[in-house]
């Protein structure tokens, strides 16, 4: 039988916060952001009909470099946040910043490569925050940290069936 929540023998939570190590709330918290930003951004341009860049020249190179790098601004942004002892939610609203402006940065700078335009840069990037593309970005991020966040403060244990309980007075 296992012993009682919070009994001697109990699992007891890392000094570090919760009962999920901040190493394992950080991968399953990326993993769940690139889950979320792939998946959302296929579903905008498949309800819209419009391509992430609509510019010829642009290429698809600083899109995909835009969310591999905003993936990685997600997790230096939580990693801050999660390994604190007693991480604050506010992180999360920090992450989603970080992505969105990472997102919009990286591809805005990645079309004056091929393009050498400054003013279609501009222009894309400010399409992918009126479109909806960068917003979603920004979602997903808060989405993900948030959770990431919440792994690492719960307190709970494993969950338990209820025949594994110990309810015996």
């Amino acid at each position: 039988m296992a012993p009682a929540p919070g009994g001697p023998g109990a699992p007891t939570p890392n000094a570090s916060g919760g009962s999920v190590r901040p190493g394992i709330a950080l991968v399953f918290a990326t993993i769940l952001f690139g889950a979320l930003v792939i998946g959302g951004l296929g579903v905008i341009t498949l309800i819209t009909n419009e391509d992430i860049i609509a510019v010829p020249d642009y290429g698809s190179l600083a899109a995909a470099a835009g969310v591999f790098l905003a993936g990685v601004a997600f997790a230096v942004s939580l990693w801050s946040s999660v390994r604190r002892p007693s991480p604050s939610y506010w992180g999360a609203l920090r992450t989603a910043a970080v992505c969105f402006l990472v997102y919009v940065v990286v591809v805005g700078i990645g079309g004056l490569v091929p393009t050498g335009d400054f003013i279609v840069a501009i222009a894309v990037a400010g399409r992918l925050i009126t479109a909806g593309f960068a917003p979603l970005v920004a979602g997903a991020a808060l989405v993900s940290a948030w959770g990431g966040i919440a792994l690492v403060r719960t307190r709970a244990g494993r969950p338990r069936w209820p025949w594994e309980r110990d309810d015996s007075p």
